[in-house]
This record gives structure tokens, C-alpha cells and sequence, in this order.
């Protein structure tokens, strides 16, 4: 017998979690079920890279609301079961373990996996991800037998991970393919910045390094070989080279997408009465000049949650939220407001030396994005200026002893 819901959310990460949070919050009385892989209720993911692999937060701190939370609201969680099908005409999904579970509306929150290597030796024991809970709690495990750590792929979780690893005391090298670090989603100033800080905490950055294969004793990874022949001894291997939308049940039943799976403004996919958020969603993002892009942040989730329950609950508002993100690596705090993909020039505000300075961004004359480090009160001020897509003159974004709410446009 299929047990039947009126919304199933399929996802307990930010997105889910948040998707369930709002629909009570808006009144909802209906039936919800959660509908996770993990044996976990729902629990926030970015600090599993930084406090929670350094020991400095327990896990029962990461979980986004307790059990009873969830109890008092009758939202009912389906923990370890893995969505593999989607049948959009019956309104079901069905689970790894054959089970059925009936929608009135389905939510598909599920994020991604990480990617993994394609080369000989990915799979081995001392290889991992740090994506979930498990995976870094089988990697603290190691831990104490582990001198030598790399590190394949530079960026934010890999450094973030490399950072709480050298201040372990660990040898840590990290491998980034192309010629910097942050290629991806910085500009050069910080690529550079972030790659002299490592280096001088005792990190091996190399760049331009092209992983041949894993090496292995006994079933478990010994080293890593470069395509230049060097083998870097390792007893850990971390792998962090982005990650793989879980969408494949809803391409399967006839969801349009490729990289994710793609929804309109209110954050509908093709499939009818199914909606996509977070992680996975392809969608048109306006600080993106409206090209299709998926948003991996805290950020994304909690927003695209909150479009796709208005939508649900016949109170449609499109989908139109500033990106930000954050990230930890010692005593650094950068935070990011704004997309900087396709900017065609950037501003240097403050010293780099101090570090404490931001990066900015133009696009066509108008400011889409800072990236600060150490420097709170840009970040703030300058969400202004993104969501203005302000023209303003390059001296005076540098000019420190103006502040950036000065530079916004009245209106």
C-alpha cells in the first residue's frame, strides 16, 4: 500500500527543511512528508568543512530544528531512503528499497552528490568527500593514524578543509588543476590572496596539476600521481571537485534539464504539480543576466524554498533574491554578495596586506558582485550597489574613506 501526502518534499538539507518550515509558517494544514537519504533529520551543511570537521561544533548544534519541531508541526520525516523514480502520472516516488510513497505536490529538494574522480584508485578506503555527515565522520576516524593529507581540487570546501586540517597539525597539499585557486568564482586579487595564505600556514598549493591515478597498498590509498610522474605521499585523500545535481528520477520521467533540472520563475519544473529548489535547480538568474545557472549556497535554498510554497499555496512571486555565500579558512571571513561570472573588470578596495579588503566587480560599468575578507561592513553595504547594478566611478569604489552606502543611487 502506498502511503499518500499532500506535499512530499524529496531533500532534507536547507531546502527541504525550509520548504516544510514556510508551508506551516503560511498556514498550511495539510499533510507533508520529508523524504531523506540520510539517517539524519535535517541539519545545515556548511559548517562540515569547518567546525564540525574541527571538533569545535557537535553535531546535535548543526540540526536545523530538533525533533520536536518537526513532531509539534505533524511534518513527517522518512529518513534513509533514496528517491530513485518518479512517476509524474501516478504522483509517486519510489524509494531505493521499493517502497511508494503519493503526492498532491512534490518538491524535489535533493541537492547533489559529490563528484568523484574518474581515474584509477577513486573508490579506495582513505579517499573521501566531505559532503555529508558520514563522510566526515569516517574521515575524523582516520584522523589521528594520518600525517599526510591531499587535498584534490581548490576550492571552497577543499581550502576550507585544508585549513582545519593544517591547524591539526597535518602536512596538507592541495592540488588545483588550473592556474589558480577560486578560478571558478573569484577574481585573480583573491585567487592570489587565498593561495599566499595557505602557503604561509604551511599548505603545498600546487597549480596547474593534473591527477593521474591514486595510488594504493593493500586496498587503501598510499599516494597521489601527478601526470608529471611524482607521487605525493598521502594516508588521506580528500576529493572536493564540486558536485552532481541528484535529478536523474526527474529526467527520467520527462523533466526538462541537464546540468539540474530547470524551473521557471516560480520555481516549477515541466513536470506537472512538481517543483525544484536549491542545489539542483537550473534556473534564470537575474543577477546572472537571466542565463540559466545553479546556485550551490544556504542562500539559494532557503529563497527558491520560499517561491516554491508561494507558488504551491496560489500566492506566486518570482524568484528574484541577491546571492551571497561565506566562507571560513582561519581568521579569515569572506563573504560574497552578488554573481561575479562575466565581470569584465574589478576594483581593489583596501590593502590585501591588512587583510582586510574587498573585491569588486563590474559588468558593462555596473557593480554585480563583491567578494570581502575581514571587511563586514562592504559586504553590507555593498548589497546595495548589486541590487542597483549601480554605475559608479572605479576611483571612488576604491576610495576607503568613502563608504560604500554613500555610492548608491537615490531611489
Amino acid at each position: 500500500m502506498t502511503d499518500r501526502f499532500d506535499i512530499v518534499i524529496v531533500g532534507a538539507g536547507h531546502g527541504g527543511a525550509q520548504a516544510a518550515i514556510a508551508l506551516r509558517q503560511r498556514k498550511f494544514e495539510g499533510s507533508i512528508a520529508v523524504v531523506g537519504e540520510e539517517p539524519e533529520l535535517p541539519y545545515e551543511r556548511p559548517p562540515l568543512s569547518k567546525e564540525y570537521l574541527a571538533g569545535d561544533k557537535p553535531f546535535e548544534r548543526l540540526l536545523i530544528r530538533p525533533a520536536a519541531f518537526w513532531n509539534e508541526r505533524a511534518v513527517t520525516m522518512l529518513p534513509g531512503r533514496r528517491v530513485v523514480a518518479v512517476d509524474a502520472a501516478a504522483r509517486t516516488v519510489t524509494c531505493e528499497d521499493g517502497a511508494e510513497v503519493g503526492y498532491g505536490t512534490l518538491i524535489w529538494a535533493a541537492g547533489g552528490h559529490a563528484r568523484r574522480l574518474s581515474c584509477t584508485g577513486h573508490d579506495l578506503a582513505g579517499v573521501h568527500a566531505v559532503r555529508s555527515r558520514a563522510d566526515v565522520d569516517q574521515l575524523a576516524r582516520e584522523l589521528p593514524q594520518t600525517d599526510r593529507i591531499v587535498v584534490i581540487g581548490g576550492g571552497y570546501v577543499g581550502l576550507e578543509a585544508a585549513a582545519v586540517l593544517s591547524k591539526l597539525g597535518k602536512q596538507v597539499t592541495v592540488l588545483e588543476a588550473q592556474d589558480r585557486v577560486l578560478a571558478r568564482v573569484a577574481g585573480e586579487p583573491l585567487s592570489r590572496f587565498y593561495e599566499a595564505e595557505h602557503r604561509a600556514h604551511g599548505v603545498d598549493v600546487r597549480l596547474g596539476a593534473s591527477v593521474t591515478c591514486i595510488e594504493e597498498a593493500d586496498g587503501r590509498a598510499t599516494g597521489v600521481r601527478l601526470a608529471t610522474g611524482e607521487v605525493l605521499p598521502a594516508q588521506m585523500v580528500i576529493v572536493g571537485i564540486g558536485i552532481v545535481p541528484a535529478v536523474e528520477p526527474l529526467l527520467a520521467a520527462g523533466a526538462r534539464g541537464d546540468n539540474g533540472v530547470a524551473v521557471d520563475a516560480h520555481c516549477r519544473t515541466t513536470l506537472p504539480h512538481v517543483y525544484a529548489i536549491g542545489d539542483c535547480a537550473l534556473h534564470a538568474n537575474p543577477f546572472a543576466d537571466g542565463l540559466p545557472i545553479r546556485l550551490e549556497s544556504v542562500q539559494n535554498a532557503h529563497d527558491m524554498a520560499a517561491t516554491a510554497v508561494r507558488a504551491v499555496l496560489d500566492d506566486a512571486a518570482p524568484y528574484r533574491a541577491v546571492p551571497w555565500f561565506w566562507s571560513n579558512q582561519y581568521d579569515l571571513k569572506l563573504q560574497t554578495i552578488g554573481l561575479s561570472a562575466g565581470h569584465d573588470e574589478t576594483v581593489l578596495r583596501g590593502d590585501p596586506g591588512t587583510r582586510s579588503f574587498s573585491l569588486i566587480y563590474l559588468r558593462e560599468g555596473r557593480v554585480v558582485a563583491l567578494d570581502c575578507v575581514n571587511a563586514t561592513r562592504d559586504y553590507v553595504q555593498g548589497r546595495g550597489l548589486v541590487l542597483a547594478a549601480a554605475v559608479v566611478d572605479p576611483a571612488a569604489l576604491a576610495d576607503t574613506a568613502t563608504p560604500l552606502k554613500a555610492l548608491v543611487p537615490a531611489g
